[in-house]
């Protein structure tokens, strides 16, 4: 009787243990997808060459060309199947879905807190936003970006048509604040923060997320269509498991991470790219040790403050339809 209980004991223990392991989707056959960068390749996107580099992506039978925004942007890409997977940010999925009614989903956030602030040379006449005025902001010129200038600005009393804006698209941020194309931008900490301390610049950094009430969002996210959701599960599966791992390597390990990157992206700084990822890489994970997980809470306040800006038409009725947690092979 007592070897059958052990028997039984040592069965449940080992059941148990496959149970717990982490599940790895391999599809049956190879398969190639496309994912859209959101700009030129930066820390924010060394997962992905992490996943390719170690075969994360090879180990489940993907094959994934990255390619970068040219003519259009990764949310109208992967919308129209021009792309299976993109990288956007929780604000543009937002309006791209309420107002344009796009079928789009968020599958993955890559950092879990927003890194993103307004930075000016102290040499601009700028010592606060109450500056701002007769000043030029430089920036992507997005209706989003927009509002958040114009917020900042009548929070900090000053009317936001006495700021002059100039839009540049996809632009050397910190060159164009050296070379005074403009006087205050909107920039991520995580690069180009540290890419104007390693220039040696005397500069101010005002954070959006510690200064806007509910701002704080996931910005980058991973997204994907509603049709590959529903008519290639296994395909996003497996894509965000092999991001799950590249993400994960690159937390763990930034030095060699960053080399990763500037093999794929050798055109890239170096220092920037080692000094970038080491400030960035804590970001990836969430406190609990899970890389991308989304909560509705963050969604639900976020949507909030756009549709209080005015940049949404209405709310989403559940912002739980913005985003998924599913494929993530760590939801804890």
């Amino acid at each position: 009787m007592k070897k059958v209980i052990l028997f039984l004991l040592s069965f449940v223990i080992l059941f148990s243990s496959f149970g717990c392991a982490p599940k790895e989707t391999k599809l049956s056959n190879l398969t190639k997808v496309t994912l859209m960068l959101d700009w030129t390749p930066n820390t924010n996107h060394t997962g992905i060459y992490v996943a390719i580099d170690k075969g994360y992506f090879k180990e489940r039978n993907l094959d994934v060309t990255v390619v970068q925004p040219s003519e259009v942007w990764p949310e109208t890409a992967v919308s129209g199947g021009k792309a299976d997977f993109g990288i956007s940010f929780q604000e543009s999925l937002t309006q791209y879905v309420v107002n344009e009614g796009a079928p789009l989903v968020a599958i993955s956030a890559i950092l879990q807190h927003d890194t993103s602030g307004l930075i000016w040379l102290k040499d601009s006449g700028i010592t606060s936003p109450k500056d701002f005025s007769n000043k030029t902001y430089g920036g992507w010129g997005s209706a989003w970006e927009s509002a958040i200038i114009d917020y900042v600005a009548r929070m900090n009393g000053v009317n936001p048509s006495t700021i002059k804006k100039v839009e540049l698209g996809v632009f050397d941020a910190i060159t164009g604040l050296q070379k005074k194309v403009y006087d205050f931008t909107w920039v991520y900490y995580g690069w180009e923060g540290i890419d104007a301390q390693l220039r040696g610049l005397n500069f101010d950094f005002y954070s959006l997320k510690d200064n806007i009430p509910n701002f704080d969002h996931y910005t980058p996210i991973f997204i994907t269509s509603k049709s590959m959701i529903e008519n290639h599960p296994d395909i996003v599966k497996a894509f965000v498991e092999a991001i799950s791992e590249g993400y994960t390597y690159a937390y763990k390990n930034p030095k060699d991470a960053a080399q990763i990157l500037l093999r794929y992206a050798p055109e890239l700084d170096k220092n920037l790219v080692i000094k970038s990822q080491e400030w960035l890489s804590p970001y990836y994970l969430d406190e609990s040790g899970c890389f991308g997980v989304m909560k509705e809470s963050v969604f639900r306040n976020f949507t909030d403050l756009m549709y209080n800006l005015g940049i949404i038409k209405s709310k989403p009725q559940d912002v739980n339809t913005l985003f998924t947690n599913e494929f993530l092979p760590c939801k804890k």
